[in-house]
């Protein structure tokens, strides 16, 4: 039966006006959602600032890196030691990336009051702090109670107590510094460093450079972080003076012939060593070649306020089950004889008893950016496939936010030797690819992935 007649017609006619007033809507909609984000945009705060802080121990204490120094007293100062931050500044949310000429980052109980201080007073939200892992910088592992160091290491004890304030004032200062700013980042790949732990070829490498540029809305640079992976130890462990390595000679070269302060964030150095000429053979030619690298990668950085400036962040604690009885007294004894007493003391405070506590820190800048930091040495191939399998540009800090001793992969650990075995690997083994899996779900999840609420964690 064939339909029609006046009803039909009339019904036709509203749904073609409920058509055409959707669409009138929709435009609307659209028109002020554009206006709205160009407001926004112009708006949206981008500000970065810098500060630094000299941190070179003034008195004899004990140096961080070769057991076999035992308890030695530094000698002298070979070149100071310093503490740089940058804080990038997007308004509702701060980020601090600070940079440290030591062998490690703090304590896991200074680290936590460093936190609580600088959100409190500043609003800095996230932080990521890396040591350079220099083996010429103090032993941070010294407490004013006995057997810590207390009546022993009087001089070192006092040095570590001041150290939080000076790292917690560097990122106070930095917040306060901030500017409004141009960002950009670049990387390649470069032909510096040796796997020093595989004996199986082909050997992992992890040859990338990443420089992040942050300048001025003038275009004059505020700072460069630059990171690379490869072990500080290039001057000799009888040498007892305090030294930055060779990510100082490479910071002081850049800041002299680019006029830019520069940062260093260590990145997966656990197997990594650095690989040198005769004409690069000590830290100061070895940071001088280097900066001539981070020099030429920063000048072709096009630097840019980012459309939609935002930080996003996630912190993640692991209680593990070590591969060794870090609990029992037998092993207890021969940490302590491996290293001196006090140190060892304390660095059992960070196993806690019978399980230790790495810490994963992500950080996704701008959308498009995640930095990814974790507290330990992570061997190169948790870097590269992390890498390789994130939907967005990715660096990798080590020996950020705490240190938790070597993560080798499991292929590492399976090879065995220094790095690789239970020795100087405590956590679990398969340990740092549950890390970077973790890291990599949150930067899915931060680039828009799993929306769907059954996939929510």
């Amino acid at each position: 039966m064939k339909g029609g007649g006046k009803g039909s017609k009339i019904g036709d006619s509203l749904d073609a006006l409920k058509g055409s007033l959707m669409r009138r809507m929709f435009r609307l909609v659209l028109v002020l959602f554009v206006a709205a984000f160009s407001l926004y945009a112009q708006d949206a705060v981008f500000k970065v600032g810098f500060a630094e802080a000299d941190i070179t121990p003034q008195k004899p204490m004990p140096m961080w890196g070769y057991g076999d120094r035992h308890d030695a007293l530094s000698t002298g100062i070979r070149d100071p030691l310093h503490a740089k931050a940058v804080v990038i500044d997007v308004g509702k949310d701060k980020l601090a990336i600070v940079g440290l000429d030591l062998g490690r980052s703090p304590m896991s109980d200074m680290m936590a009051r460093i936190k609580e201080t600088v959100l409190k007073k500043a609003g800095v939200n996230y932080v990521m702090m890396s040591g350079s892992h220099t083996h010429h910088g103090p032993v941070l592992e010294l407490l004013d109670e006995e057997g810590k160091g207390k009546g022993k290491f009087d001089d070192g004890v006092k040095y570590v107590e001041g150290l939080e304030g000076m790292l917690t004032d560097a990122i106070l200062d930095a917040a306060k510094n901030v500017v409004d700013a141009k960002m950009g980042v670049a990387s390649k790949q470069i032909d510096m460093n040796r796997n020093r732990h595989s004996k199986k070829e082909p050997k992992p490498r992890e040859t990338e450079l990443g420089v992040l540029r942050f300048d001025d809305t003038s275009g004059k640079t505020i700072a460069l972080v630059v990171n690379f992976s490869a072990h500080p130890t290039m001057l000799p462990g009888g040498d007892l003076r305090f030294s930055a390595e060779y990510p100082g000679g490479m910071m002081n070269a850049v800041e002299k012939e680019f006029g830019a302060h520069c940062v260093f964030m260590q990145g997966s150095a656990g197997d990594m060593s650095v690989q040198t000429t005769p004409e690069t053979n000590t830290p100061e030619t070895f940071g001088a070649a280097l900066a001539a690298e981070v020099m030429a990668l920063a000048k072709g950085i096009a630097t840019a306020k980012p459309e939609a400036p935002s930080i996003t962040g996630m912190t993640k604690e692991y209680e593990l089950v070590p591969r060794v009885d870090l609990a029992s007294p037998m092993i207890q004894g021969i940490l302590k004889q491996a290293f001196f007493p006090e140190l060892g003391n304390r660095a059992l405070d960070e196993v806690g008893k019978g399980s230790i506590k790495p810490v994963l820190t992500v950080t996704v800048l701008n959308g498009n950016l995640a930095l990814v930091g974790a507290s330990g040495e992570f061997f190169s191939n948790h870097s590269i496939r992390l890498k390789e399998r994130s939907p967005m540009k990715t660096l990798f800090f080590g020996y950020c936010d705490g240190h938790h001793m070597y993560f080798p992969t499991i292929e590492g650990a399976a090879e065995g030797g220094y790095g690789g075995d239970a020795t100087v690997s405590w956590v679990p083994v398969g340990t740092g690819e549950m890390m970077m899996n973790d890291a990599l779900v949150y930067i899915f999840k931060a680039n828009g992935a799993f929306e769907n609420p059954m996939d929510r964690t």
